[in-house]
């Protein structure tokens, strides 16, 4: 665990997350085994949410998202400033997917909002008596981002989780491979229980990673079924066609998540949206351009040495002469930083 303070923007990297390493007296780094898959059980009624998290949408609304194993759950978030107390109310929308034999619950999005900045609200999803809170990002600098890639559903996410829960972190960034569902469709349902208890009460922002590509020859060769259906970021308001790459603003602070997983050459939607988007950035009001991205472009990992390299290849440059500040990657399970 690292934490690095910069005068305005302070970053809090979870790494090593599943599994951990131990530095080793030769200064190489020792790989712990793998510990056991954690299966979170649903414990709550067909029409109670489950599975809860939210995430940012523009610079002052808040997008809720549960799931209801009933059909019948109204999409529906009602919210205020004290506990109990809903003066706000939003309907929004819902989903589902099937893949091969599993059916998804109803997928519910609410956006919220207006909201004050670095404030408390208290809320409640589709009429249930259960009631939540979250707290929104400060509209200034300073500003702490909590870091974690590579979640998983392990014994080791569950210290991981302890370790986000610790501090008072704004925002959370996740640079891919979030259930590790790997098709498996339950382990969605399981890893948006385990993540529930902090993903409710703080944004989560994420972008995919190779185990959300989930495709299949011919019944779904365009993969992220699942991902796009339950994590839905707000990939249209930054002028983004796919939810697999977008950005968004918070006290000063650019971020653009990348997709290593979807097109990326100068001829693609993606280099295209980058290029646009890159060139939109004020950095007098957003001092500050954070980039995250699952597959690193720098690595000294044998076993993944190369893989983003065309994605370096084809972007490198765009983020260079933009002066981004700093790219956050997963995928590798190590902590690695390179400083030019």
């Amino acid at each position: 665990m690292k934490k690095l303070c910069l005068p305005v923007l302070s970053l809090f990297l979870i790494i090593c997350l599943s599994p951990q390493l131990l530095k080793a007296q030769d200064d190489d780094f020792i790989r712990q085994p793998p510990r056991r898959v954690i299966l979170t059980k649903h414990t709550r009624s067909d029409s109670d949410p489950q599975q809860v998290h939210i995430s940012l949408v523009g610079k002052d609304h808040m997008r809720v998202s549960w799931v209801t194993d009933s059909k019948h759950g109204k999409s529906v978030v009602e919210y205020g400033k004290a506990p109990g107390k809903y003066n706000g109310k939003a309907t929004g929308e819902d989903t589902s997917y099937k893949y091969f034999f599993y059916s998804s619950g109803k997928i519910h999005h609410v956006t919220i909002g207006p909201l004050e900045p670095a404030t408390i609200y208290y809320y409640r999803c589709g009429g249930s008596e259960q009631e939540f809170s979250f707290k929104t990002p400060p509209q200034k600098l300073p500003l702490e981002f909590a870091v974690a890639g590579d979640l998983g559903q392990t014994e080791w996410t569950n210290a991981t989780l302890e370790h986000i829960g610790s501090i008072d972190y704004d925002v959370l960034l996740l640079p891919g491979d979030l259930s590790y569902a790997d098709t498996h469709q339950p382990l969605w349902d399981s890893f948006g229980r385990i993540v529930e208890p902090y993903a409710s009460k703080r944004p989560w922002m994420v972008t995919e990673g190779n185990h959300e590509i989930e495709s299949f020859p011919i019944i779904y060769p365009t993969g992220f079924k699942a991902y796009n259906a339950r994590w839905r970021m707000p990939y249209q308001e930054s002028g983004s066609t796919s939810n697999l790459y977008y950005s968004f603003e918070v006290a000063g602070t650019h971020v653009i998540m990348l997709g290593s997983y979807v097109e990326f050459d100068a001829e693609s939607d993606q280099y295209r949206w980058l290029q646009a988007d890159l060139a939109k950035i004020d950095r007098k009001k957003t001092p500050w351009v954070v980039v995250l991205l699952h597959a690193p472009w720098y690595n000294t990992n044998t076993a993944h040495q190369g893989e983003g390299e065309s994605m370096r290849k084809a972007m490198e440059e765009l983020l260079y002469n933009a002066r981004v500040d700093v790219v956050f990657a997963g995928h590798v399970h190590a902590y690695e930083r390179f400083v030019s």
